[in-house]
């Protein structure tokens, strides 16, 4: 388990950033997760990502009250949030620098025209027309810092009949048709329930940021860069969209989506079945008659399993309906993660649906991987975060602190990095422009 540590202004100082983007400065507009997580990615591994916020106007993931040992509706606000609790705020900022500044303001404008002379990359996911109405446009970034990489990150991109449309994530959802296809048969879309292609659109956003560096470095020029979230769910739909032009088979229906039944090869019992506890599950998947009597030995071989309806695999493929329900009998008094073993140490495939709780305490697999790990933070305490997904033999990510209190960075940022005097610190701050 990796931890900051005790918390102690020296522990939050800032300090010379290892990875393979050390090096690189980004001035980072971002606020929501299909901004927010590229660049946290960036931040992970090395960049000085400084976070530009306003204090007149809070980000919403430092107003939404997800907050630690707190369970509530995710889009209830707070009335009068703590601006550092939040935990989605606390998620997406991790590594990152956090200054304020008024934006409003000509003295405001003149800092961010400094930062951004002092950095090599700039980095937005605003509705559409807020950097324009700023004069931030590709040419006069351009113009303070020669070989900027500009990444706009948007729902639907900065061109086309649409490009004024906001959005966040279940509206792309919707937008890229993967909500049309969610939800049980003869049922009407049930969406996601998750802005979840605010992630998804993210890692589009990092790679696109990715090669724009590469590309820099092999040439020297830098580049505008628009990513379209619509864009990046419809690159998901891949194998739907496919299967209705080769096969002529439509999205809804009765019969579609099919749930979480397999049609190719026939499976069956193949499902997620109820299990002991509160919205506790586990999957099971039947391929041929040596599993299935494997399962049944499982059960205790109960006297339906006999029945001529689950004889053969084709049968119990036609009446998979009867059978989910004998199956979900038995699952539902057993513990799901006792099911999965029993049934894996006789060669049937199952598997715990696991919830957040058992990816934090109980997968083997995901404690000897080290995913998660511990930052401290002077708000909320000690927290767990979730890690990058990929392993490095010679690098990996630089977790150095949690995220920015509101303001945190300002005096090192504008002193030691833009070349304010401490006074004129003092006189931007006592006249409300940071």
């Amino acid at each position: 388990m990796n931890s900051i540590g005790a918390l102690n202004s020296e522990s939050r100082a800032p300090g010379k950033r290892r990875g393979p983007l050390a090096g690189i400065r980004v001035a980072d507009f971002c606020w929501m997760g299909v901004g927010s997580m590229a660049t946290r990615f960036l931040a992970d591994f090395g960049a000085e990502v400084i976070k530009i916020e306003n204090r007149l106007r809070l980000d919403t993931p430092r107003r939404l009250p997800i907050y630690k040992g707190v369970v509530r509706a995710y889009g209830h606000e707070d009335a009068n949030p703590d601006p550092n609790k939040g935990g989605l705020h606390n998620n997406y900022s991790r590594n990152k620098l956090g200054i304020t500044v008024n934006m409003k303001t000509a003295k405001g404008r003149e800092i961010i025209d400094r930062l951004i002379g002092a950095s090599s990359i700039v980095t937005e996911n605003f509705a559409p027309g807020v950097m324009e109405r700023w004069g931030l446009t590709y040419d006069k970034l351009q113009a303070l810092s020669p070989n900027v990489i500009f990444a706009r990150m948007s729902g639907f991109g900065h061109s086309g009949p649409y490009e004024e449309y906001r959005s966040y994530g279940p509206v792309v959802q919707a937008a890229c048709g993967m909500s049309f296809i969610s939800g049980l048969p003869g049922r009407e879309p049930s969406g996601w329930g998750l802005s979840y292609m605010d992630n998804q659109a993210a890692y589009t956003n990092s790679s696109a940021l990715l090669m724009a560096i590469y590309q820099r470095n092999r040439t020297g020029k830098g580049t505008e860069i628009d990513v379209s979230a619509v864009e990046a769910g419809i690159h998901m739909m891949g194998p739907v969209m496919l299967d209705v032009s080769v096969n002529g088979r439509v999205t809804r229906g009765d019969q579609y989506p099919t749930g979480n039944r397999l049609e190719h090869p026939h499976a069956a019992p193949h499902g997620v079945y109820p299990s002991k506890g509160e919205d506790r599950w586990v999957a099971i998947a039947v391929f041929d008659d040596a599993e299935w009597k494997a399962l049944a030995g499982a059960m205790g071989n109960p006297a339906w399993a006999a029945d001529t309806k689950f004889a053969t695999q084709d049968a119990r493929f036609a009446n998979q309906d009867a059978l989910d329900a004998h199956i979900s009998d038995w699952t539902r008094g057993q513990d799901c993660h006792d099911v999965m073993h029993a049934l894996q140490m006789l060669g049937v495939p199952a598997g715990a649906v696991q919830n957040a709780q058992d990816l934090n305490e109980v997968d083997p697999q995901i404690a000897h991987r080290g995913l998660f790990f511990e930052m401290d933070h002077p708000v909320i305490g000690e927290a767990r975060f979730e890690g990058e997904a990929m392993k490095f033999s010679r690098t990996g990510p630089d977790n150095w602190r949690s995220a920015p209190l509101l303001g945190e960075d300002n005096r090192y940022v504008y002193r030691d990095i833009l070349g304010y005097t401490d006074a004129e610190i003092d006189t931007l701050e006592a006249e409300g422009v940071i």
